[in-house]
């Protein structure tokens, strides 16, 4: 596995890391422990030393999983987790529905750290992230209570989700960010905009989720596909039905691209990702082997100016129709 570097912090990870979130959570049934472990593992034993999870997912199972699957490998890979949701029991973290709940005051974050600490079986957190922007706590004390947290070497690098330009300059200033990580694939482009520009600016990595578009760049979904009971990705417009219809475009031009190299959809999505600058680096999720083989394997394919160039032409101008969070999650989103 090729190795990419985070920005300017000097953080080396595998080119492609794993999102570890949906073994256990948001897309309906969850692995069970075992196969879960085996599943991180068998990611780590391809190449992959870029692992991320966070408190919330579960909540906290997920951080578990991974603390048990690298404990024997702890000092080969690199471990992100986030802070900043309130996990209190009357607050849905997700906003998927009633009220979501964010707190990243110094005192919770702390908590949190000590929590993350003891379910990741480690001495350190390699990559600590806010998992939302906090609207109720200035971004300078976030950023301080990260750097004295640095400082007692309980976390080696900060970083951020989510956050935008603002926030961003305002956290770096107190503690340099290492990486951020958002959205970013071919059918969610807004990074490119504002957010792409300033973290090339300040030296910072970036770590897009969901670049396989939760499963729909893969071609495997259709507007008739029936999503599992508990699978949050139907509580999203841009999954409606009607949207996976209008959408369907996307996946097509794609395909077209795919064919046309000898490779599969989810391959070219992830290869345009990285493609798109060397400090950018992907965490695709999965919990089937067969397709963590596959997502792994885009690390080897090289783009060309004329691919890269056909892919725009095919896919640039289409208009993805629907939101990418219902409208109470998308309130976390800072601008």
């Amino acid at each position: 596995m090729q190795k990419r570097v985070l920005g300017k912090s000097g953080l080396e990870v595998s080119a492609v890391g794993y999102g570890c979130m949906g073994l256990n959570f948001g897309y309906g049934a969850a692995l069970g422990k075992t196969d879960s472990i085996a599943m991180v593992r068998a990611a780590f034993e391809r190449g992959v030393t870029f692992f991320d999870t966070a408190e919330v997912y579960g909540p906290f199972i997920n951080e578990e999983v991974v603390g048990e699957a690298l404990a024997p490998v702890r000092a080969q890979v690199v471990i992100a987790t986030k802070f900043g949701f309130d996990l209190s029991p009357d607050r849905d973290p997700r906003g998927l529905k009633g009220r979501p709940g964010v707190n990243s005051r110094p005192a919770h974050i702390r908590e949190a750290v000590e929590g993350s600490l003891k379910r990741l079986r480690t001495d350190r957190i390699d990559l600590l992230y806010q998992h939302r922007v906090d609207p109720n706590v200035p971004m300078e004390d976030v950023a301080g209570a990260v750097k004295e947290l640095i400082q007692a070497g309980k976390v080696k690098h900060f970083g951020l989700s989510e956050a935008g330009v603002k926030n961003i300059r305002r956290a770096h200033a107190v503690q340099p960010v290492a990486a951020l990580q958002s959205e970013y694939s071919l059918w969610w482009r807004e990074p490119e905009e504002a957010i792409l520009p300033v973290l090339e600016e300040l030296g910072i990595g970036f770590v897009p989720f969901s670049p396989l578009g939760k499963g729909f760049l893969t071609g495997a979904m259709s507007k008739d596909t029936e999503l599992a009971a508990g699978d949050f990705r139907s509580t999203i417009p841009r999954f409606s039905p009607q949207a996976r219809a209008a959408n369907q475009a996307l996946v097509d031009g794609l395909a077209a691209v795919a064919a046309r190299k000898g490779v599969t959809a989810a391959q070219i999505a992830l290869a345009w990702v990285m493609a798109q600058k060397p400090w950018i680096v992907p965490i695709p999720g999965t919990t089937k082997l067969p397709r963590l083989e596959e997502n792994l394997k885009a690390a080897d394919i090289v783009l060309t100016a004329e691919d890269l160039t056909d892919i725009e032409n095919r896919l640039g101008g289409i208009a993805v129709q629907g939101h990418r969070y219902p409208e109470t999650a998308q309130s976390l989103i800072d601008r």
